[in-house]
């Protein structure tokens, strides 16, 4: 895609974002969602529902404001909305906090039928291992050292494991011939 291309797609999906009752931005782990309100709205007034896989915010006795399934699961408990007082412009807005559950995949829109942000062009914020938990931290290591043996050359670490096993195999059966094998 050229240059050009890309600015009017970026321009096309900007539009359309802004046509959206709400305005959102997403980080790895976590999406946000503000909707403005009303300013006269207190939270009683609301009708806000989120779980798994599904949201709706909306005033009562009105039309939801935003509604439908989400791409991915959130974790409920962990999600929150509140209402805000904002000063420009002057008013009130629900916040809704959304903690995703799958926190390696970017979210290509809040719900399933509003218009689609290009995800491939996304890059997470920069943050160090250490931010990452004992799991995530150690399959990210074993992804960054897998990339750098792929682009030496070398074999990866589940290719090297395999090497190591036929090894100690070969080496265990002295009597079996293994010089026609083929390996890979």
């Amino acid at each position: 895609m050229s240059e050009a291309e890309e600015k009017e797609r970026l321009a096309r999906e900007d539009a359309e974002q802004a046509q959206l009752p709400y305005k959102w931005t997403q980080t790895i782990r976590d999406l946000d969602v503000t909707i403005p309100v009303a300013g006269n709205l207190r939270g009683r007034d609301l009708d806000v529902t989120l779980t798994k896989t599904k949201i709706k915010v909306a005033v009562k006795g009105q039309p939801a404001i935003i509604e439908g399934d989400f791409p991915h699961a959130i974790h409920v408990d962990e999600s929150s909305w509140t209402l805000e007082t904002t000063t420009n412009p002057p008013g009130k807005e629900v916040s809704v906090h959304l903690d995703k559950v799958n926190q390696m995949e970017w979210w290509a829109h809040v719900v399933t039928t509003a218009p689609k942000r290009d995800v491939s062009k996304m890059t997470p914020e920069n943050s160090s291992l250490g931010d990452l938990d004992g799991e995530t931290r150690a399959m990210v290591e074993k992804m960054m050292y897998d990339q750098r043996q792929k682009e030496m050359g070398a074999p990866t670490s589940d290719e090297q494991k395999k090497l190591d096993i036929l090894k100690k195999f070969q080496k265990d059966h002295p009597e079996m011939d293994f010089s026609n094998a083929k390996i890979g």
